[in-house]
């Protein structure tokens, strides 16, 4: 797992035919994740906000710079104690993605975004993660938000496109966060049927036949955010009522 990294990441909404003619067009380019069945898998985040929403208010508001604290983990199974997880801050400034993340148990990573710390000793740099999590907890008195679980195809680019990402997200729902990672009584689905998140992700620079392809397929970057559409979907239209989050462009 790569803890720490700064990219660039282009969103964009498209139907599931589209989506299989992308794929195709990909072929010879990029190649499935080495996680998963074939690069498929399931994605689980718990995010912790703000009583007064701000991660959610900051995204809609667009500001520049702005972060947000979420615990995640990978598969479909129950999650228990010791079940693989990783604490994670991202922040975003202008259009440069930052992320940070901790890998830990479940039971750890609750503890940290919980404001109780870490209970052993890490290296310096994950030190350093921790106690930047337990500063936003505590200053900002973050608490479960939501939980947004999604199923991810994930490709990578080839040995000529090292630094290229490009995942389908579809399937996705909005939980409440009274179990943790394994969801809550209350589950919304957030995005159309049939229509799936690609995210074009990359260090520097997008690849010139990525953006060929792009345009060949008439893809158009929206200000796409799985949380807001999240938060919106559970908690009601007052809470969205500067917009709507999933369709915001």
């Amino acid at each position: 797992m790569i803890r720490r990294f700064n990219r660039f990441e282009l969103k964009y909404l498209v139907h599931a035919r589209e989506r299989d003619a992308i794929i195709e067009d990909m072929a010879g380019y990029t190649l499935p994740d080495p996680h998963g069945d074939q690069g498929t898998y399931r994605v689980t985040s718990l995010y912790y906000d703000s009583h007064d929403l701000t991660a959610y208010w900051s995204k809609l508001d667009g500001l520049k710079y702005r972060r947000k604290l979420r615990l995640r983990v990978y598969g479909s199974e129950h999650f228990g104690d010791q079940s693989f997880a990783s604490a994670e801050i991202k922040q975003r400034i202008n259009r440069t993605v930052q992320k940070r993340r901790l890998p830990l148990s479940l039971a750890e990573a609750y503890a940290l975004c919980e404001g109780q710390g870490l209970s052993r000793e890490v290296d310096a740099a994950d030190a350093q993660v921790a106690s930047e999590i337990d500063f936003m907890v505590q200053s900002q008195q973050l608490q479960p938000a939501c939980v947004i679980s999604y199923l991810r195809r994930a490709y990578m680019g080839d040995s000529y496109n090292a630094h290229l990402r490009i995942t389908f997200d579809e399937d996705l729902t909005g939980s409440s966060p009274e179990h943790g990672v394994n969801g809550g009584a209350l589950t919304r689905h957030i995005a159309p049927l049939g229509w799936s998140v690609m995210e074009v992700k990359v260090d520097e620079t997008v690849p010139i036949w990525v953006c060929r392809m792009l345009a060949r397929h008439q893809c158009h970057l929206r200000r796409i955010s799985k949380y807001c559409a999240g938060i919106s979907a559970l908690y009601g239209p007052d809470t969205g009522s500067r917009g709507l989050p999933w369709m915001s462009c």
